[in-house]
């Protein structure tokens, strides 16, 4: 793929992601709406004084939007032992592993996620953009979404509106291994 596509695939995926319009991207990074367009559009290469622009908004490096040509792949093979952890990894309530890390411009995310027995998201409901699939492979796991609660036994499976706000609770007395996938890019 070209630098030019990817860089606009970024951009557009990032601006997406923080719920933005491109007039809202306009007014905070100082770049024309019009120029925006072309770049998530891939038509053109920005400056590197646009970039930096544009990276300021979201709290990036410009390597944000490039580096996706030298660090990911279109497949991706993983084993156990052998996965990234993420940034979701919280030693207390959450031990997680990505099935999806290193794969070039991912529509979704998944997780191998371990709950430890008593492990909780928290007692504030989140809630975010996309969709959510939970798949319960061993324990137990109350969901409480919109205020009802959901209680998941080994096999199980929910999908939600990540907007709904939502969190969990390992109920068991055991860990809980769960695969949960989230679409678009999100936080668990």
């Amino acid at each position: 793929m070209k630098l030019k596509k990817i860089v606009g695939k970024k951009l557009k995926a990032i601006r997406l992601k923080n719920d933005m319009t491109i007039q809202s991207l306009a007014a905070q990074s100082k770049v024309s709406s019009n120029m925006i367009s072309r770049v998530e559009r891939g038509l053109t290469i920005p400056s590197v004084e646009i970039l930096m622009k544009l990276a300021a908004v979201f709290d990036k490096s410009i390597n944000y939007f490039i580096e996706e040509i030298s660090t990911t792949h279109e497949i991706v093979h993983s084993s156990p032992g052998q996965r990234d952890t993420t940034v979701y990894d919280d030693e207390d309530n959450m031990h997680t592993e990505s099935f999806t890390s290193g794969l070039r411009d991912p529509q979704f995310m998944s997780f191998l996620c371990t709950v430890p027995k008593g492990g909780t998201s928290g007692q504030k409901n989140m809630y975010h953009p996309g969709d959510e699939l939970i798949f319960l492979i061993d324990g137990s796991l109350r969901v409480t979404i919109a205020g009802e609660e959901y209680a998941l036994s080994a096999g199980d499976s929910l999908s939600f509106k990540s907007h709904l706000p939502h969190r969990w609770d390992n109920v068991g007395d055991d860990d809980a291994r769960i695969i949960w996938t989230l679409s678009p890019f999100t936080t668990i």
